[in-house]
């Protein structure tokens, strides 16, 4: 009877009929009074969500100080119904650190496990270990349950932030028994040690006590079970065993279509600033298309949102809010405050979709919720934190930010927003701390000093990882402090890291540009000429130029609203800037006629910009344009009035006008004098004596214009006398002016019979 009960509850369980397998486990128990049945039932309890009647059966049998399994149950309860001090009653304060072995004991174990007898000479058989090694022998279950209530003791004392014991508690139970992925996910996803310390901790475990059938089987599970755990780690360290892990599990173990392997290869391709390959990636995990009853099912497109890891739903918000998807982050918003409501994902998703509508007060309000729901969201607080630094509020900013930094003490993110804050408030000095605590963090160096990576080749990984946006904001602090070489220094090696992590070059056209301007502050002008190029280079092949990595990204400012922002600037703003920048380092080189081609643009992009930081950028580009304009003047009146050896002014040719044409011809010169409509030649040298000498060569105050003006006035007055003279004295040869003929014809008349004797050729061609 009592074997045909068992496989009758069994069989119950196995369907989900908890109910009936309440029924007939309590009939089970009674007829045994085994404490196994016993532990059954209340495990069937507590599946149920019945916590109270699991601990109340657990108690009446004097299970928990009787049992490790038990104590574990009756612990868990405690943790479901919010009873952490009770919990940790349960449980006790300390770790079982005994049984943490190291590599070399666990595989002497498995080897007595496997041979545990021999034969000595007498033909007695003994034992082939000692009576320590019999006392190391633990029970896999018993060591198992013991990981298991480490695990809780971390929970419980995360609850009551805690976060230091927490993580020595989810250390100990990893240790303890490294299939505890439980402890390993809080650890990793809860960011309580530094990249570094993670990629230490991995390697650190002992996955050889990972045991199988054979020798064989058990290497290649250890193996395994290794390259999942590395999926989990930060991608801001060591790229290349990421990468490596992630490629082996896709294609040697075809988990390629694996959601949490894409998720960890999105992540990947998120802090490397390629938001749309990881959108990619992250609808395809969300993407129900494979399955044959999306089809069928009436709002399928809605239902393929729903159902999935909530891992992956802060990555698709993020990867939606930078590609600037306004409409579908407003879809997915209605789809999961519809279906999930209680999720904390949900109003995630609504305030990512205020935020990028620049509903400010509203994205606060329901970042705020999801904290709520779930204090240890990373996303929710640091949104949280972006919403006031959108708004300006630095102070309240910094407060958020810092209990981002209290909560996630291994993540980078808050201490560079933290230095991002104190630099906008002008605080130098607590943003290079802030900032350098953030570097070390994501690379492992030591904290306190300004950082410094060796020269990396693109066309590798760099070995020490790293978010490069730290090193551009710790440019940008020496840059303000006047070390302009240092901030030269840090620029270059963000750009370095950048490509060495494979990073959109787009997204660091920020970072160039202020390579560029403190070359401009050191005099290296054309250094700096060919930065700002390189930056209108990348900008014109159609990149988003925006950087405001959100929620959990590589860092940066989510003020801006879609896509476009860097660091406040839109992109129209930020390509102006770039217009500026470039005209002010062609001003100091001189070139005033490439500057003003260049100011001239940047006044036509800013001003078309519609107002804001931009708009206001167009008025600087404006005053660098006149300026460029005024030189430009300058340089064409000195290349026009050129000074001969012997006092003689010798004008080039296209240069003079007729009194007649003067005001076209000026208005041609302003134009770059090419597209002139009357072109006049002189050939000849004009005396220069006296008065009329010194009429000819210009003053400070006197133009160009002006010169040619009184030259040709001075020659039509004495063509005009000369002619005059002719004609009143009869002479011979002398030429009878026709009837009606005006005296600019007579004019004209007598200079071309004297083009002879005055040697002057004189020609006109109209347009």
């Amino acid at each position: 009877m009592e074997k045909y009960l068992r496989v009758w509850r069994q069989q119950a369980k196995v369907r989900g009929q908890f109910d009936a397998a309440i029924f007939i486990g309590d009939k089970v128990l009674a007829l045994t009074n085994s404490d196994e049945d016993a532990l059954w039932l209340a495990e069937v309890h507590f599946s149920n969500n019945n916590y109270t009647r699991a601990l109340a059966l657990l108690s009446r049998q004097d299970l928990i100080s009787r049992s490790t399994a038990c104590r574990y149950l009756a612990a868990h309860c405690y943790i479901k119904q919010g009873q952490y001090e009770q919990a940790l009653s349960t449980l006790g304060d300390q770790n079982p650190t005994h049984l943490i072995r190291s590599s070399n004991s666990r595989r002497k174990l498995q080897h007595l496990n496997g041979q545990s007898r021999i034969t000595l000479r007498n033909g007695k058989n003994a034992s082939r270990t000692d009576r320590s090694a019999e006392r190391d022998r633990e029970d896999a279950g018993d060591i198992r349950y013991e990981a298991g209530m480490c695990y809780l003791r971390g929970l419980c004392f995360a609850k009551q932030n805690a976060f230091d014991r927490a993580r020595d508690c989810y250390k100990d139970a990893v240790r303890i028994d490294v299939q505890c992925f439980e402890a390993f996910d809080q650890l990793m996803k809860n960011s309580l040690m530094s990249p570094t310390e993670e990629l230490e901790f991995l390697e650190s475990l002992d996955f050889d006590s990972i045991t199988g059938p054979d020798v064989s089987v058990s290497q290649e599970a250890a193996h395994f079970t290794k390259m999942l755990y590395t999926t989990r780690l930060s991608k801001y360290s060591s790229p290349a065993i990421l990468t490596d892990a992630t490629e082996t599990l896709s294609t040697h173990y075809k988990l390629a279509e694996n959601p949490d392997i894409l998720l960890s290869r999105a992540e990947a391709l998120y802090t490397q600033c390629r938001f749309a390959e990881a959108l990619e990636l992250t609808s395809s995990i969300l993407s129900t298309s494979q399955s044959s009853l999306a089809s069928t099912q009436t709002g399928s497109a809605a239902q393929s949102h729903l159902g999935h890891s909530p891992a992956v739903y802060p990555l698709h918000l993020a990867c939606l809010y930078e590609t600037g998807a306004t409409n579908a982050l407003f879809l997915l918003s209605h789809t999961l405050a519809d279906h999930s409501p209680e999720e904390s994902y949900t109003y995630l998703a609504i305030g990512v979709y205020y935020l990028s509508v620049s509903k400010i007060a509203e994205a606060r309000r329901f970042f705020s919720k999801a904290s709520l729901l779930d204090p240890h969201s990373a996303p929710a607080w640091i949104g949280f934190a972006h919403t006031f630094a959108a708004e300006g509020e630095h102070d309240q900013a910094i407060a958020a930010y810092s209990t981002a930094a209290r909560l996630f003490q291994g993540n980078h993110l808050p201490q560079l927003f933290l230095g991002m804050q104190h630099l906008a408030l002008n605080n130098m000095s607590l943003a290079q701390e802030y900032l350098c605590a953030a570097y070390a963090k994501s690379t492992g160096t030591a904290a306190g000093t300004v950082p410094s990576i060796p020269s990396i080749p693109s066309s590798e990984l760099s070995p020490l990882g790293g978010d490069p946006l730290v090193l551009n904001e710790l440019g940008v602090v020496l840059y303000h402090q006047n070390h302009l070489e240092g901030a030269v220094d840090l620029f270059r090696q963000s750009l370095v890291l950048a490509a060495s992590l494979h990073c959109e070059p787009a997204a660091w056209v920020a970072t160039r540009s202020n390579l560029g301007h403190a070359l401009r502050r050191l005099g290296r002008y054309s250094e700096a000429l060919d930065e700002f190029d390189e930056c209108l280079r990348i900008g014109a092949g159609g990149a988003s130029l925006g950087y405001s990595p959100f929620l959990g990204g590589s860092g940066g400012n989510a003020s801006g609203v879609g896509s476009s922002g860097v660091s406040g600037y839109e992109e129209r703003g930020l390509i102006g800037s770039l217009h500026t920048a470039r005209g002010l380092v062609l001003l100091e080189l001189n070139r005033a006629l490439d500057a003003v081609a260049a100011l001239h643009e940047a006044v036509r992009v800013l001003g078309a910009s519609g107002g804001g930081d931009a708009a206001g950028g167009a008025g600087v580009a404006g005053t660098l344009l006149s300026r460029a304009l005024e030189l430009w003047a300058l340089e064409t009146h000195e290349s026009e009035t050129v000074m001969s050896e012997d006092g003689r002014v010798s004008l080039p040719r296209n240069s003079t006008r007729s009194v007649r044409d003067k005001g076209k011809g000026r208005m041609a010169r302003r134009r770059g004098g090419a597209d002139e409509s009357y072109t006049e030649e002189w050939t000849d040298e004009v005396a220069q004596t006296g008065v009329e000498a010194s009429s000819r060569f210009p003053t400070e105050s006197t133009t160009v214009e002006e010169t040619v003006e009184m030259e040709l006035d001075q020659d039509a007055e004495r063509l005009l006398r000369e002619s005059v003279d002719r004609v009143r004295g009869g002479q011979r040869g002398r030429h009878i002016l026709p009837t009606g003929s005006s005296p600019e014809q007579e004019v004209q008349t007598s200079a071309q019979s004297q083009g002879g004797r005055t040697g002057r050729h004189h020609t006109r061609t109209r347009s």
